[in-house]
């Protein structure tokens, strides 16, 4: 199939969506199909319909682009993921995104929770595909001198970037924790937040915007991976996390619920700096709880295998309905 993926994220950022966007289109290529990725679809580009099926990321930003290829290939098929400002933001009050959710023939989830979030009339559409995570072959070596929590997001106000800056600030001098942070700056504003807390606060470094192989490289010489976003639709940090054996301690989100499990015991309430600090100084001292986190972690690296998404698309692109 000749398939348009479209995606918001400009062209060489490292959102979420463009990296979305960008292993779909690897995994579909891999498929056999042609994938071109868009940041709008624009029927003036094209004379007739050039594409079998169009992957619209974001309901609500890419709801022009879906309308303008129904119009243009009323035939192709059109796949609409929802990403998390879609499911836990704009949904309810977008004209835009209800017509992206009404044209879509299919609807894609980033864990199974999204599935209640959108009306019950378009609930026969979705699937949940997880987010799949290549492995990065590194050898851990933790450093056992300090406690090391990781921290991957782009500093923003839904990513409540600085919480974990926040939670380690008044740790007692016996511990050995640290805060990396990597991600990049959306705004000057928090780019002085940033080195302010740096020049402030010992235990936290902001590493900036690097690439995906030194931030996994990162992950696996972490002991702790933080998740203190105040929505998320199914971060891809926490599948990167897992997959490179580092435990996670999220914000109790539906999100991370849905990847983690309601039962799983690394949560603390949104915003709350005092309890992420003690459960931070819990993972650093009781051993027990630490294993815990990490076996509940590891139960879970199947959900991120490149061969389940890999299969997920071929179903998405292969079934008639």
């Amino acid at each position: 199939m000749r398939i348009a993926i479209v995606t918001p994220a400009a062209i060489g950022t490292r959102k979420g969506n463009r990296i979305t966007a960008n292993r779909w289109a690897r995994l579909l290529r891999s498929l056999g199909h042609r994938v071109s990725v868009l940041t709008t679809y624009e029927t003036g580009k094209y004379e007739t319909c050039r594409f079998d099926a169009l992957v619209a990321l974001h309901a609500m930003k890419s709801s022009r682009s879906v309308v303008r290829f129904r119009k243009a290939c009323p035939q192709a098929r059109i796949v609409v993921l929802l990403t998390g400002t879609d499911v836990y933001g704009d949904l309810g009050g977008s004209r835009a995104a209800m017509i992206s959710l009404e044209l879509a023939d299919r609807l894609v989830m980033l864990q199974p929770l999204a599935i209640a979030e959108i009306p019950r009339k378009y609930r026969r559409k979705a699937s949940v595909i997880y987010q799949s995570v290549e492995p990065v072959r590194l050898k851990a070596t933790r450093q056992r001198r300090q406690f090391r929590i990781i921290v991957v997001g782009h500093l923003r106000p839904v990513k409540d970037p600085f919480r974990a800056a926040m939670a380690v600030r008044a740790l007692p001098d016996s511990s050995r924790i640290e805060v990396l942070h990597y991600g990049a700056a959306l705004s000057d504003g928090m780019r002085r937040r940033a080195l302010q807390e740096q020049a402030r606060n010992p235990r936290y470094r902001w590493m900036g915007d690097r690439s995906r192989s030194v931030v996994m490289r990162a992950l696996v010489m972490g002991d702790l991976c933080v998740l203190s976003s105040r929505s998320e639709g199914g971060a891809n940090a926490v599948g990167e996390a897992i997959v490179m054996g580092t435990p996670v301690v999220s914000a109790r989100i539906a999100g991370s619920i849905g990847l983690l499990g309601r039962a799983y015991p690394g949560y603390f309430p949104v915003g709350d700096t005092k309890s992420l600090s003690k459960l931070l100084l819990r993972a650093e001292a009781d051993r027990r709880f630490y294993d815990r986190l990490k076996a509940a972690c590891d139960s879970l690296v199947p959900l991120f295998d490149p061969k389940r998404e890999r299969a997920a698309l071929c179903e998405l692109f292969s079934s008639t309905d």
